[in-house]
């Protein structure tokens, strides 16, 4: 069946089919380095308690690497989730543009103060839009103003195959949310520009730049953005299922594996492995990617609204405070059937990469994000994390 739909600040067109089988617990871990027993329990706890199909976590601190999952990859082969499995990441997508961005800000390309106006004339026009007022900085913050394109996912569906231009302007056909540099809102319009930035300063594709900046020096194998409507997920990967915004007991369930990533590009289309999003993000946090200035701006956090409680926003990355009080810098993600969480301490030497193949959670969770911050807490903060 073919299904259009949308979630809260993600959306999707997708082409899925009832998922068929039954879930599996079947908790297994894989360690290069002893412990992290806290960390396997919120992963069993979810499965049978949070009935998600299956979750992954991948911990690297000084110690080596440790790998643990519960649940299955597959509904109906009962295959279990390994390292190597490739996953749609959604927002994370955004931390990868944001440094590309500063690296040509570091390559005196592009400047963070330059307008969108100045890269991509005559596109943000209207409805209160102006580019002439609104800064790269601000699109990489989430403090521009405009609209976010998915909230209007009937007009982003009337597109096959939306282009970067014709989200855009489903964007522009709405009125801007606040003036440049008023408030904050998560906007995927605003990774959508500043990946046609990217582009019109190198002559080159995003991908194509993601791929030469970033995952080919770091030996990212598993990570790169998908090209065009390209539906496939390449490489060893598990099923990605979703309930489409339905809850309750009889909420049906979708194999969502394959879907048309094009209305995401730049603002959550990428896919990658647990190891990858570690290997990226321990980098970057130890500033391996950047240099000193660039980083700095990347982690100058603004205050975030309506988004996630205890959260802090920098150019496409974010802070979060864990309820014991240490706070984590990373990124999250959530695409139909796939969400994640790659988050560590601010010198990028202990990270947690988790993932889940299902977009609900149950047993007292509201979402996945509730079971990403029980894995974050237990790790962080062991003596205070919930008892298995």
């Amino acid at each position: 069946m073919r299904t259009r739909t949308t979630r809260a600040g993600l959306g999707l067109l997708v082409t899925g089919a009832m998922m068929a089988g039954t879930a599996m617990t079947n908790p297994a871990a894989a360690a290069t380095t002893p412990g992290h027993a806290g960390v396997q329990g919120v992963l069993a706890r979810a499965v049978k308690e949070g009935s998600v199909p299956g979750i992954l976590a991948e911990v690297r601190d000084g110690h080596g690497r440790w790998f643990g999952s519960a649940g299955v990859a597959d509904t109906k082969t009962g295959r279990q989730r390994r390292p190597q499995h490739r996953f749609r990441v959604g927002s994370t997508t955004k931390t990868f543009v944001a440094t590309v961005m500063l690296q040509l800000v570091a390559e005196r390309k592009v400047s963070l103060d330059d307008t969108v106006e100045k890269w991509l004339p005559g596109l943000v026009r209207g409805n209160g839009h102006d580019g002439a007022a609104i800064t790269v900085r601000h699109l990489l913050n989430h403090t521009s103003g405009i609209f976010d394109y998915l909230r209007d996912q009937e007009a982003v569906n009337r597109h096959d195959n939306p282009t970067p231009e014709q989200l855009v302007r489903v964007a522009m056909s709405h009125p801007a949310t606040f003036q440049p540099g008023a408030s904050w809102e998560y906007s995927q319009t605003n990774y959508v520009l500043a990946g046609m930035v990217i582009e019109r300063a190198t002559g080159s594709t995003l991908a194509g730049e993601v791929a030469r900046r970033i995952a080919r020096p770091l030996g990212l194998s598993g990570t790169y953005l998908p090209r065009g409507a390209d539906t496939k997920i390449r490489g060893p990967h598990s099923r990605h299922y979703s309930r489409l915004n339905q809850t309750g007991p009889d909420a049906k369930t979708y194999d969502l594996t394959e879907l048309n990533p094009s209305p995401f590009w730049a603002a959550g289309g990428m896919i990658s492995t647990a190891g990858d999003l570690n290997r990226f993000f321990g980098a970057l946090l130890g500033g391996r990617l950047l240099p000193p200035a660039q980083q700095r701006e990347m982690f100058t956090m603004v205050p975030t609204k309506d988004w996630i409680p205890g959260t802090g926003y920098g150019l496409g990355v974010s802070s979060v405070k864990l309820p014991c009080g240490t706070t984590v810098w990373g990124m999250g993600g959530a695409i139909f059937g796939s969400w994640s969480y790659t988050y560590g301490t601010r010198d990028g030497r202990h990270m947690v990469a988790t993932n889940t193949n299902g977009d609900w959670a149950g047993g007292g969770w509201k979402d996945p994000i509730g079971i990403f911050t029980d894995v974050l807490q237990a790790e962080f903060c062991p003596d205070d994390s919930p008892t298995p």
